[in-house]
C-alpha cells in the first residue's frame, strides 16, 4: 500500500508514529506532510528508513492509498490545522488511519466525506468490545515472554521491541510482536491499544494477545507503553507487566534524558531504581529480571560519547546494554535468549 503520514511542525524528533513506520512498515511511504520542513526529504533528517519528499499539504502528495497520522500530541487530541489535509485525502478517495482518542470517524465532516468515497476510517485506538479481566495464566504459554519496559515515555520501548523480533527471526527463532500501542498495531496490522482500554481490562487485554499467540511461537516480545513511575501513564505499564507475566525485561532508556517527558518537574530516577521497581512490582505475579538494557543515543552525534553512555548504561544495569539501531541487537539477544 502506498502512504502519506502526517507529522506537521513534530518531524522527525517528535513524530514516534512516522518514524515507525518509515522504519518498519511494509507499506510504501510516498510522502511525509510537514509544513515546516517540505522541500527536503525524510533523509536530510533521518538516514536509516525508508526516503519519502516532505511536502507542506496533502494537495502536494503523490497519489496514494491511505494518510496515516503520524503524530499524537498528549491527550491524543485532534489539532483542527490538521482538517484540510484529512478532508483532501478523503476527497480523493484515501483511506484514513489514525492512532489518536479522538475518533475520526465520529466525527461528522469526516464520516460523511468518506462515506461519499468509498473509504475506510481506522481507529487505532478503538480496543475491542469483549475484553474482560485477566485470569493470570499468561505465563502457562509455551513461548519466552520479552517485555520493554522504560524509564520513560517516548524512549524507544517500540523501537527496541521491534528490532529484537526482527534479530530473533534473522537468528532463526519463531518470534512474534505483541503490539499495544497505536504504532506497533499499524506495524503489525493487529493488536489492542491498551491505554483506551478500560483500567481493570488492561492486563487482560495484553493476557488475551499472550493466549493467542503464545503457543505458535517460541518468543513473544510485548512493546511496552510507558513508565512504572510516569505520574500520567503508570498505571498502563502496571497492566502490561501484570498481563503479559513475562519471562524476562528489557529495560529501555534515553541518553542524556533528565526529566519526564512533558512533566519536565519530575525528574528521571536513577536507573538501579528502575530496575528494583519493575523486578519488584512483577514478582509477586510472576518473577522476572531485566537481563538487558536497550539505549536510545539519538540526541548524541560523537561515536566516543555514545560508547560512554552504552557502556555507563550497562554498568548500572549490571546487564549487556547496547544501542539497537546503531550497534545491533546481537549482545542483547543473547541475554535473552
Amino acid at each position: 500500500m502506498r502512504i502519506a503520514i502526517l507529522a506537521h511542525e513534530k518531524f522527525p524528533d517528535r513524530a514516534k508514529t512516522a518514524l515507525g513506520l518509515l522504519r518498519y512498515s511494509d507499506d510504501e511511504v510516498v510522502a511525509v506532510l510537514d509544513r515546516d520542513n517540505a522541500g527536503s526529504r525524510v533523509g536530510d533528517f533521518v538516514g536509516d528508513v525508508q526516503d519519502a519528499p516532505i511536502v507542506a499539504s496533502m494537495a502536494d502528495a503523490p497519489d496514494c492509498d491511505a494518510l496515516v497520522v503520524g503524530i499524537a500530541p498528549i491527550g491524543g487530541g485532534f489539532e483542527e490545522s490538521w482538517r484540510d489535509d484529512v478532508r483532501t485525502a478523503l476527497r480523493n478517495g484515501c483511506d484514513l488511519v489514525a492512532g489518536l482518542h479522538y475518533f475520526l470517524a465520529d466525527d461528522g465532516e469526516f464520516a460523511d466525506l468518506a462515506a461519499a468515497n468509498g473509504c475506510d476510517i481506522w481507529d487505532v485506538r478503538e480496543p475491542p468490545a469483549d475484553l474482560t479481566v485477566a485470569e493470570g495464566v499468561a505465563g502457562e504459554v509455551d513461548a519466552e515472554v520479552v517485555c520493554t519496559v522504560g524509564t520513560d515515555c517516548s524512549v524507544g520501548k517500540m523501537t527496541a521491541t521491534m528490532e529484537l523480533c526482527e534479530a530473533a527471526r534473522e537468528a532463526g527463532h519463531d518470534a512474534a510482536v505483541i503490539p499495544t500501542g497505536q504504532t506497533g498495531i499499524m506495524i503489525e496490522n493487529w493488536g489492542v491499544p491498551v491505554d483506551r482500554v478500560v483500567s481493570d481490562f488492561t492486563a487482560g487485554a495484553v493476557e488475551s494477545m499472550i493466549l493467542e499467540k503464545g503457543d505458535e511461537h517460541d518468543y513473544l516480545f510485548v512493546e511496552g507503553q510507558g513508565s512504572i513511575v510516569h505520574p500520567a501513564y503508570s498505571a498502563v505499564t502496571c497492566g502490561i507487566l501484570h498481563g503479559a507475566q513475562p519471562d524476562s525485561l528489557v529495560l529501555c532508556h534515553e541518553a542524556g534524558r533528565e526529566a519526564v517527558h512533558g512533566y519536565e518537574s519530575f525528574p528521571l530516577q536513577p536507573v538501579e531504581t528502575y530496575v528494583d521497581l519493575y523486578e519488584g512490582l512483577a514478582a509477586p505475579v510472576r518473577e522476572t529480571g531485566v537481563v538487558a538494557g536497550a539505549l536510545n543515543t539519538v540526541g548524541l552525534d560523537d561515536d566516543d560519547a555514545v560508547r560512554d553512555a552504552v557502556d555507563e548504561f550497562a554498568d548500572a544495569l549490571d546487564a549487556p546494554a547496547t544501542d539497537l539501531v546503531r550497534f545491533g541487537a546481537d549482545d542483547v539477544l543473547e541475554a535473552i535468549l
